[in-house]
């Protein structure tokens, strides 16, 4: 077979958390839309965990039946991490990831070459999570061009990227009680140390999350390509310095782009809540919804302080509170007393689908952990936000939403939480003279997201210039 019909093939894995599983999934369907074969590779326990979910416990469910039943060529597989199936992954979080960084780049190298030696028809490429610390090493091994995708915001890649500068400058580690002005990172007019990722600080540069991102930002420096879910619109200045290095795409936001299948891929990891009828008998704008992702934790006293504050609010909510979410497995966290007490003023769920309840007309607000993917949901659907970033990028992602785009409120500047401050913040938020500032502000944001995935937009654009240069790569390799 020729060099010039030999279809592509990208070789597809991502971190096992929900805010990486989505825009993997949504790229998947991207990349099969326009003729190339996918290969995607779950982990067993992530797999496992949707078919308890969605498919009463049936562990053969391809995710992408459907997908290829519209056409599309993608092919799905499981492999195995270094734990058991039992191990519970979110409680022993960092055994879990001293493991990933020590012994699951073998497994990968090993599950790679049996793909490769499988259909050596195909011109494979790979597809590979920036958290990863393995692919590099992999790509090199085997000669496939690499493929970066990174699932948080420009700006927090231009800091990763430039750990040695931060580290010359003093500010890495990143003292916890400094306040301090960082004017020398390319592509970074000025951003506080108070908003850095949160693992360059004092407090967690011996973690393993720290010295893991050390390890991902130095193999990701050697990919052939790097996939930002941004919009270049709202973050010019950050992708046009990181361009100086690698080619850099801002393809954003993936899971809302056009001319894709409506997603015939289920990728919850809890069954929702329908807060459809509930938010029907509420006024327009007039509730505020409250979510913390689908993966950090928290401690008690921060949701006791934010349940009273919220009850002192006075302000109509839908808070959703996941199962784990104080990491110790319980599953009732609020006191009947506080139920009984919002009545039908707050709407208490597990989990729901988000877009479709910030899409709701009754939202007027969203109290967030400030992750990437639930930025970028709210700034689709136009809603301001009450931002309380608590790890990882959020604080990045919450300064850009706060200071740089003007769409959004600090719910508390440092220090802990306070019921009473709380209350204040969220009603000064949702009934005070500055929401319809931020309402006009979040609608331009969106109307640029919109524009972005347009035919002639610029994420369209950037992806359809990214297929052709990654075929012109892939065939000038092989």
């Amino acid at each position: 077979m020729g060099e010039r019909q030999r279809k592509l093939n990208g070789i597809m894995i991502c971190v096992p958390y929900q805010g990486h599983l989505n825009p993997f999934v949504d790229l998947a369907l991207k990349l099969a839309s326009n003729g190339i074969v996918i290969t995607f590779i779950h982990l067993e326990f992530l797999h496992r965990k949707l078919c308890q979910t969605h498919h009463a416990n049936k562990t053969d469910v391809d995710l992408f039946s459907e997908a290829r039943e519209l056409g599309l060529d993608i092919r799905f597989t499981t492999m195995t991490d270094p734990f058991p199936l039992e191990f519970d992954r979110d409680a022993n979080f960092n055994q879990y990831w001293e493991a990933m960084v020590r012994d699951f780049p073998p497994l990968v190298d090993e599950f790679v070459g049996k793909i490769l030696a499988s259909d050596r028809n195909m011109l494979h490429f790979l597809v590979a999570d920036t958290v990863y610390t393995w692919p590099a090493t992999v790509a090199r091994k085997y000669n496939l061009v690499n493929v970066s995708l990174w699932t948080q915001s420009a700006l927090a890649y231009c800091l990763g990227y430039h750990w040695d500068l931060l580290q010359q400058n003093g500010h890495f580690p990143c003292k916890d009680e400094v306040d301090e002005e960082i004017k020398y990172i390319p592509g970074i007019e000025s951003i506080n140390t108070k908003d850095v990722i949160a693992y360059l600080r004092q407090s967690q540069c011996e973690s393993v999350i720290s010295r893991a991102s050390r390890l991902q930002f130095e193999q990701g420096k050697m990919a052939d390509f790097v996939l930002q879910n941004t919009v270049e619109e709202l973050e010019p200045r950050a992708l046009s310095a990181l361009n100086n290095y690698l080619p850099n795409y801002a393809i954003g936001p993936l899971n809302f782009s056009l001319n894709l299948p409506t997603n015939p891929v289920t990728t919850s990891l809890w069954s929702k809540s329908d807060c459809t009828n509930w938010l029907g008998s509420k006024p327009p704008g007039s509730v505020l919804y409250v979510s913390f992702g689908s993966f950090v934790h928290t401690n008690m006293q921060v949701l006791e302080e934010l349940a009273y504050g919220l009850l002192l609010s006075q302000v109509n909510f839908v808070w959703v509170i996941r199962q784990g979410i104080l990491g110790d497995g319980a599953t009732s966290v609020l006191s009947a007393g506080f139920h009984d007490a919002v009545k039908e003023r707050g709407l208490i769920v597990g989990w729901c689908d988000q877009v479709e309840t910030l899409s709701n007309p009754a939202i007027g607000g969203f109290l967030t952990h400030s992750g990437w993917n639930s930025t970028l949901e709210s700034m689709w659907c136009g809603v301001p936000m009450i931002c309380y970033p608590i790890g990882f990028d959020q604080p990045c992602s919450s300064k850009l939403v706060v200071s740089d785009w003007k769409i959004g409120i600090h719910l508390c500047e440092g220090g802990s939480l306070d019921r009473e401050n709380v209350a204040l913040k969220i009603q000064s938020f949702m009934n005070g003279g500055d929401l319809e500032r931020l309402k006009q502000n979040a609608g331009r944001v969106r109307q640029i997201m919109k524009n972005a995935v347009e035919i002639d937009g610029s994420s369209k654009t950037n992806f359809d210039r990214f297929l052709k240069d990654l075929e012109a790569k892939i065939r000038a390799q092989n």
